[in-house]
């Protein structure tokens, strides 16, 4: 009879962690393993058996988008990002989680340019496939604190219930392993628009001409760098050497801040770049269609007014109405309907065309820009955005208060 319970007992027990396994998404065994790569090729093959899967595709998306900071992180670490030397003076943790190659390759400027360039890919195949989730009732529940990304490409992925270990303490670490968000549809659309956000920066990187800046500046940020000034390899290149004068490293900080003027290498991305923070607009108003007409209260990313969500902020009506009212704004500005106020001159007489500053491009110089002289060619006469109203910044202030707006559009996008 004992021996009957005993088997009743365990098989129960194993039946319990079937359950829990089959329950879980697939593609969280490979996020919380650190098997990024692993895990694309399984959901992969998923989706080809299950075309209509789209947890599985929700879950791709989400291991593309970590990818592309493991590619991009393991390049760094492949040429030698001077992560040492940056951080010589910190503590010894800081030291010892941002590694530095002891045997980096050389880096060029083309290096660098496609380095930006597979970001790029990654990122865009990561909102290709977030994109193509149509389910509004998808759900993907993650152990966020439990996934693994290897940031440095040496073969040793971390998760933020470690580093909440080591820099926190027990309880915080044990939070973070408790830690589970349950995204849905909306926030789909929520991680492709960052996606498209990051594209959009990484477009407007490679539509310049950086190859000055990096022959007269990448020593500071790389071990080994393809250069005509070699004399640049020489001698100490530590950032925490400015705590006492070093007359070279302070000359190639000002180098680096003079050469802040960049000539277009790929104009036309300039264009892509538009059309990605397009893009990020259009998915920011869908999230919220999907937001609004939830019902349930599991774990929410971003609740809406009757929900709570994870963080425990509260999202009132107001705060939603204000924000779609901010990005059907952002929508007319990017498409040039409404114009940016000139900061020079008679106020309210003229603006800047934002869209022409992507399909019109020329010299980028942040200086000239600061001056008002680089914004002459995109004044135009018409209507200024509501974003320079009283009216539409009382609103503003009066939602989210004042500096606060700025953290929750970050965590609205």
């Amino acid at each position: 009879m004992r021996r009957t319970t005993m088997f009743t007992t365990i098989l129960g027990t194993l039946l319990l962690s079937v359950q829990w396994v089959s329950a879980a998404p697939l593609a969280e065994q490979y996020l919380t393993s650190g098997q990024l790569a692993a895990g694309e090729t399984a959901l992969k093959a998923q989706l080809a058996k299950s075309p209509e899967d789209d947890e599985a595709r929700f879950g791709l998306g989400v291991v593309q988008f970590f990818l592309s900071f493991e590619h991009l992180g393991g390049s760094l670490y492949k040429f030698g990002l001077r992560t040492e030397g940056a951080f010589r003076g910190g503590p010894a943790p800081i030291r010892e989680l941002l590694p530095q190659n002891p045997k980096p390759e050389t880096i060029s400027y083309d290096d660098v340019r496609r380095m930006l360039q597979t970001w790029v890919d990654d990122l865009k195949q990561a909102e290709k496939t977030l994109s193509a989730v149509k389910d509004p009732n998808v759900k993907l529940p993650l152990h966020v604190g439990l996934i693994k990304v290897d940031l440095f490409g040496i073969g040793k992925p971390m998760n933020a219930a470690f580093l909440m270990g080591r820099f926190g303490g027990p309880e915080q670490q044990q939070a973070a392993e408790k830690f589970v968000i349950g995204f849905d549809r909306g926030d789909a659309d929520w991680l492709a628009g960052y996606c498209n956000f990051l594209c959009a920066w990484g477009e407007v990187m490679l539509a310049i001409d950086g190859q000055e800046i990096f022959n007269c500046t990448a020593h500071l940020f790389f071990e080994k760098v393809e250069t005509p000034y070699p004399f640049l390899l020489e001698g100490p290149r530590n950032f925490d050497s400015l705590r006492r004068f070093n007359r070279p490293l302070i000359s190639d900080i000002l180098a680096f801040i003079h050469l802040w003027r960049f000539e277009l290498k790929e104009p036309k991305r300039m264009q892509a770049a538009l059309v990605h923070l397009e893009d990020m607009q259009l998915h920011a108003k869908s999230m919220w269609k999907y937001y609004l007409a939830e019902t349930d209260d599991e774990n929410e990313w971003i609740p809406n007014p009757k929900q709570t969500g994870v963080l425990q902020i509260k999202v009132s009506q107001e705060m939603v109405n204000t924000w779609l009212a901010v990005l059907d704004e952002t929508g007319l500005v990017l498409q040039g309907k409404k114009l940016i106020p000139f900061w020079r001159g008679k106020p309210g007489t003229q603006g800047v065309n934002l869209r022409r500053v992507f399909t019109e491009p020329r010299i980028i110089d942040p200086f000239l820009w600061a001056q008002g002289t680089a914004a002459a060619p995109y004044l135009e006469q018409g209507p200024i955005t509501d974003f320079a109203s009283p009216e539409m910044l009382g609103r503003i202030n009066g939602t989210f208060g004042g500096a606060n707006f700025f953290r929750m559009a970050f965590w609205f996008n």
